[in-house]
């Protein structure tokens, strides 16, 4: 009688236990039940139990920044759709219970991995400042939101993730990253990790781009029509071109290696624009070149220009006047570039100094690291005493901007300019500098014009030539 009632007081704990355990949930942690308690799930004192009653229903739940070292007891909240456990201590988190999980907030723990493969409604996962080293989000197809910067991650799919709107991935060792399943991203950001390849050209709703201190060597968004921001600084970008991004506000493509920059997007007067640290960079594209660049940097830079073209301008060069002579002529010195017997700095290289004994055209070449520059002149050998030019182009370009008669041997004594109608316009004694096409003050018509040449023996040689404008 003694072993029968034994064993049923026996029995009867055991279902007490059973019970017990059933009606509540463990709550090893003191800081994570004193959240309860606080919140009116749990009473005083902490004993490391918490009705399970009061916790299997409810939908929302924030304990962030409450100390918490071990979330264990999450799993009997099954019926939660946010949860907000970030700024903690954590270092390890079980969610696979709460399946009707839509948001979840973890950032700013110490957790190394998470499986989510259960969290198939999740919408919106936020993660970032861990030690995460993987991160699979396959089975998030809901997902509208994924930021994950400040982990260890070296890969991240998100081919599966085809409603993402926001995705920022920073701070990670992440080496390649395909977006183009993401279609509907709004905002990117990517920077600090070790990309060397980015293609946003499937990205038509993107407004923010931030790509800044990767290992990109090109960058194109001319298709990212609703641009508004574009981060892309401490890259290796040679060339940039965000003339078709009318809504750019914002632009920091500073300390890459740019030679092209275009920034013509008729939006210059509301945009702050910081292209500092570009060395060989000369000049840049905007859309009016006059215009005021008060909040763009560096400050102080000047060489705005309307089109590429005009780059070229800013590459120093020498400029010569072409020559006539009956002797050799003989290359002088340069302060900016070389000489070559062809344009583009080909063919012959030529010397100061040097000696040219054929007419010819001779090229002055020189190039920056991003831009070239070219002039050229022509040397004229002949055997006539004098040498008469049929044209000459007064426009103060440096070339050609006088009609003047050569004279080699001293032989003419003056000579008279008259127009078609046999108008004295000019007289010009020997040794003069020639005509600049001037009448009267006034600037002359192209036209054809005559001239009367008198030389010492008292021969008089006429003919025409062409003022041309």
């Amino acid at each position: 009688m003694w072993l029968n009632k034994t064993l049923i007081y026996g029995l009867f704990l055991t279902l007490t236990s059973v019970i017990t355990s059933a009606q509540n949930t463990a709550i090893p942690d003191p800081n994570f039940e004193q959240v309860l308690i606080d919140i009116g799930l749990d009473t005083a004192p902490i004993n490391g139990l918490v009705p399970t009653a009061n916790i299997n229903t409810i939908t929302n739940l924030d304990v962030a920044g409450k100390n918490i070292l071990d979330l264990t007891g999450i799993e009997a909240f099954t019926a939660l759709q946010m949860l907000d456990c970030s700024v903690n201590l954590l270092t390890s988190l079980n969610v696979s219970n709460n399946t009707s999980l839509k948001e979840l907030y973890i950032y700013n723990n110490q957790i190394p991995t998470i499986n989510l493969s259960l969290l198939t409604d999740l919408k919106i996962l936020w993660c970032f400042s861990n030690i995460l080293s993987n991160l699979n989000v396959n089975n998030q197809t809901e997902l509208i939101s994924l930021v994950c910067w400040d982990n260890n991650l070296s890969s991240l799919n998100t081919s599966n993730n085809t409603k993402l709107n926001v995705l920022v991935c920073d701070n990670n060792n992440i080496s390649t990253l395909d977006v183009s399943k993401n279609t509907t991203l709004s905002r990117f950001q990517c920077g600090t990790n070790l990309i060397s390849n980015l293609d946003v050209s499937n990205n038509l709703n993107l407004s923010y781009l931030s790509c800044e201190n990767n290992q990109l060597t090109t960058l194109n968004v001319n298709v990212n029509n609703s641009l508004n921001t574009l981060y892309c600084q401490f890259n290796a970008l040679t060339a940039l071109d965000v003339s078709n991004n009318k809504s750019l506000i914002f632009l920091d493509c500073s300390n890459n290696q740019l030679c092209e920059l275009n920034v013509k997007n008729t939006n210059n007067s509301n945009a702050t624009v910081n292209f500092s640290s570009n060395l060989n960079l000369n000049c840049v594209v905007v859309d009016n070149p006059t215009g005021t660049h008060t909040n763009w940097l560096p400050a102080g830079f000047s060489n705005y220009v309307s089109n590429q073209d005009q780059c070229s301008n800013f590459v120093n060069i020498d400029r010569l006047e072409s020559v006539i002579t009956n002797t050799l002529y003989t290359l002088p010195g340069l302060t900016y570039g070389n000489y070559f017997t062809e344009t583009g700095g080909q063919g012959t290289p030529l010397f100061p100094g040097e000696n040219i004994n054929t007419s010819q055209t001779i090229y002055i070449y020189n190039e920056s690291v991003c831009a070239t520059n070219e002039s050229n002149f022509t040397v004229l050998i002949t055997s006539e005493a004098y040498y008469i030019p049929k044209y000459f182009t007064p426009n103060n370009d440096g070339v050609h901007d006088v009609w003047k008669v050569q004279d080699f041997n001293n032989s003419i004594k003056n000579i008279a300019i008259y127009n078609r109608y046999g108008k004295l316009l000019k007289y010009l004694p020997a040794n003069t500098s020639g005509w600049n096409g001037i009448f009267n003050g006034k600037l002359l018509e192209t036209n054809d014009y005559w001239y009367a040449i008198t030389l010492h023996t008292g021969e008089t040689i006429t003919g025409h030539f062409v003022l041309k404008r």
